[in-house]
């Protein structure tokens, strides 16, 4: 069975607020799992570095912020397109930036989509159902990940 679990990559506690918040509004069934930055991230979904077991089932998707401390999601997105478990995991960018090169470069490293961040509350809320209505309900995962 498919998890209901989106990891939020994100490193503004208010922003981090606001996409609950959302989330819990939007009536989606799903939970959201949180990290605060790029380690954090591939910890959560990768094997640890000197091999054996994942500690999780893979999320149904990653919401990845491009400007994080430590380690920032461009570098993780290069690292979760080359490791075999997370391969074809489903990324959104969730971004405030709108710089051609990010696009540019989160498409060229495989991400599924690139969405700026709106910044008042109500478009938010209908972009977060949008995101929760395509990827529960209409996207279809290939069978690695099921």
């Amino acid at each position: 069975m498919i998890s209901r679990v989106f990891l939020l990559v994100e490193d503004n506690p208010a922003d981090v607020e606001l996409a609950r918040l959302a989330f819990q509004r939007s009536g989606l069934s799903i939970t959201i799992d949180h990290v605060s930055d790029g380690v954090e991230a591939l910890a959560y979904l990768l094997p640890p570095s000197g091999g054996g077991t994942p500690p999780r089932d893979l999320p149904l998707l990653v919401l990845l912020d491009l400007k994080l401390p430590r380690l920032g999601g461009l570098q993780v997105l290069e690292r979760l397109r080359a490791e075999p478990r997370t391969k074809l995991l489903p990324v959104v960018v969730l971004t405030s930036s709108s710089h051609p090169s990010d696009v540019t470069s989160s498409y060229r490293l495989g991400c599924n989509s690139y969405v700026r961040k709106p910044v008042d509350f109500a478009r938010f809320l209908d972009m977060v159902r949008y995101l929760g209505t395509y990827w529960l309900e209409l996207n279809e995962p290939p069978q690695e990940l099921l």
